[in-house]
């Protein structure tokens, strides 16, 4: 038999209204047997979308879950985590035209500038090594803006690596390496229109976007490194040329 599944709230990543919302489900627990998700949010003064997203928060997957837990039942457990079903929807769907037209660039350009912030840049150091292990390609990591105006020139295409580009605008780093002739391309994971002009081409990875309640430094790089080393394999020698 299966155990029941472990869920830890943690109030603290709650705001003062959320924690106004769960005091006052909290202490409504004896008056409603079977609490509607539209009957909360008539409780707390606030909509049915507010009340969801703080579930969420939470760390519940749905309301009803949530409910669950508020009147001490069974909470249902996941046949797998959020994030392994988003991995995996990413796999079922990989569009290998996304591949094919990264690897056309990078074949196109002798040097490689890799940039990202934070757990992006930690990606970018990773696929500098290992580029420069696998192609003939000069490759380098970069997290520094004003060094994209030393390193890049013509014949130099600079990759950004971002999860939301919600964390600090690539603006200065995409200016810098166009008066200096390089091309621009963004990998992102979550769709934002913001980017459109701060590259030559975007590479959009995932329809299915991480938890909203995460942080961008929060959330897993997953994605890059399977679409990333998709790309590294077709740099790689084949069996027969390693004869």
């Amino acid at each position: 038999m299966e155990a029941d599944i472990v869920i830890t709230v943690d109030l603290s990543v709650l705001n003062a209204l959320e924690k106004e919302i769960y005091e006052t489900l909290l202490a409504q627990r004896e008056s409603h047997d079977s609490l509607r998700i539209a009957e909360a949010a008539e409780l707390c003064g606030c909509s049915i979308s507010k009340i969801s997203k703080f579930v969420k928060k939470l760390g519940f997957q749905n309301f009803k879950q949530y409910r669950d837990f508020l009147y001490g039942k069974r909470v249902e457990r996941n046949k797998a985590t959020s994030e392994l079903q988003r991995v995996g929807h990413f796999i079922e769907s990989f569009d290998e035209t996304l591949v094919d037209d990264l690897h056309s660039l990078i074949e196109s350009h002798d040097k490689i500038i890799l940039f990202g912030y934070g757990p992006s840049f930690l990606c970018a150091q990773y696929f500098e090594y290992r580029f420069r292990n696998c192609s003939d390609k000069v490759t380098m990591a970069l997290s520094d803006e004003a060094a994209i105006e030393k390193m890049a020139d013509a014949s130099t295409l600079v990759i950004i690596i971002t999860e939301t580009g919600r964390f600090q605008s690539f603006e200065a780093v995409y200016r810098g390496a166009k008066e200096r002739g390089s091309d621009v391309v963004i990998v992102v994971e979550e769709y934002n229109t913001e980017l459109f002009d701060q590259c030559d081409h975007i590479f959009w990875l995932s329809a299915s976007p991480q938890p909203g309640h995460l942080k961008a430094f929060e959330k897993s790089r997953t994605l890059f490194f399977i679409f990333l080393e998709e790309i590294v394999q077709r740099f790689l020698p084949l069996p027969e040329e390693k004869e």
